[in-house]
């Protein structure tokens, strides 16, 4: 139950379009925001697949210059984003569109700040203030779990550290976000099922975080149901429209959900497995979802009864507890069926690793101090140990 002192917000993006063929729409947000130099920053995969070329002609019949940089890695670090911020400030636009996953959207989102801040990355990732607006941001995700269209966070890996650390401020909520599911039909499979996983992990989270409210549980349990009705469908079926749109959807939801609630242990556990062994972020969340979950369950036995029915398993006439492990046990099973890996001992971590996640872990008090159950090293070495 929500404190009765507790205040919330929602920080949300000026405008959405979504629907199939809704990247037609494209070429109308720059000049409502004064731009005439647009700037894409897209990933290898994106470019490589030539999503980018519609996009790309569209703004250009509307009279723009576009610009391109599309080496945006998976799990950028410091020095990613540094070398394309070098570019992007060469190329001089005046909007900045995102194109990609998570990835492409985060380095998207601090591009913008810091063209027009006088602030260091290194600054943003010590909490420096971000004083100025970006420029004008425009995400359009080809992938269905990050939810970064829609949050105040960016996320870049520090090399040194072995972490990921999550930047966040009001100013990198973007502008505009155009959701259209054609332009998630080429996923892989496996990157469809990580990435929904994600989604889930931010849904399941957010409604179970000691940040929680009534903004963040109505997103929440909306994306439980979507994904609960169209991610094994997504992942089987590629190009299965409604599928797409449904996971979207939920994504966008988990996003809202992240910037007025939070994530939790999961994400807490997972940016060090990302920072290591550059273990996709969707994948490790997958993969610790449950367990977290099983850890958190006398914590959480209400909330979790709730998402079982947002799933919709049969929890009428089942007592709270019942409802709640079923729950959990969904989660395997969805794992299971989305041929998730089941541990972490094929991304090449061992028995002597398990100290260092812990330290890494441990550190992330952004997310750990929501958890609705504390979690101390001693836990987080056992939940490690498990998935080995």
């Amino acid at each position: 139950m929500m404190p009765s002192n507790m205040t919330y917000s929602l920080l949300n993006v000026g405008r959405i379009i979504a629907g199939p063929g809704s990247l037609s729409t494209i070429g109308e947000f720059p000049a409502a925001h004064g731009a005439q130099k647009v700037l894409i920053i897209t990933d290898r995969g994106v470019w490589g697949a030539g999503l980018i070329d519609k996009p790309k002609t569209i703004l250009e019949s509307a009279g723009l210059r576009v610009s391109v940089i599309h080496d945006t890695p998976p799990e950028p670090d410091v020095n990613h984003v540094k070398a394309i911020f070098e570019q992007a400030k060469n190329l001089e636009g005046d909007m900045i569109i995102g194109i990609g996953g998570g990835s492409a959207m985060d380095v998207a989102k601090l591009v913008s700040v810091l063209l027009t801040n006088d602030v260091s990355l290194e600054q943003l990732l010590a909490k420096a203030e971000i004083v100025n607006r970006g420029l004008p941001m425009l995400m359009v995700p080809t992938t269905a779990g990050t939810g970064s269209e829609a949050t105040p966070n960016a996320i870049v890996l520090v090399p040194e550290q072995q972490v990921k650390i999550g930047i966040v401020n009001s100013k990198l909520v973007p502008d505009c976000v155009i959701l259209d599911p054609l332009m998630t039909i080429g996923l892989p499979a496996a990157v469809t099922a990580a990435t929904g996983m994600d989604a889930l992990a931010h849904a399941i989270e957010c409604y179970t975080s000691k940040k929680a409210n009534p903004f963040s549980d109505t997103f929440a349990l909306k994306a439980v149901t979507l994904i609960s009705k169209s991610l094994r469908i997504a992942y089987r079926e590629g190009r299965n429209i409604e599928a797409r749109h449904d996971m979207l959807l939920a994504a966008l939801f988990g996003g809202m959900c992240i910037s007025t609630s939070s994530t939790t242990a999961v994400h807490a556990l997972a940016y060090p497995l990302g920072g290591k062994y550059r273990m996709p972020h969707g994948l490790s969340n997958a993969v610790l979802l449950p367990h977290v979950m099983q850890f958190n369950l006398d914590a959480a036995e209400d909330r979790f009864r709730d998402v079982a029915a947002a799933m919709g398993l049969e929890v009428a006439g089942v007592n709270v507890r019942k409802a709640a492990e079923k729950m959990i046990e969904n989660l395997y099973a969805l794992n299971k069926d989305l041929n998730i890996p089941s541990g972490i001992a094929a991304q090449g971590v061992t028995e002597s690793d398990l100290e260092g996640l812990v330290e890494a872990a441990s550190k992330v008090t952004r997310l750990l101090d929501n958890n609705p159950k504390p979690m101390s090293k001693s836990d987080m070495r056992a939940i490690y140990r498990r998935l080995l």
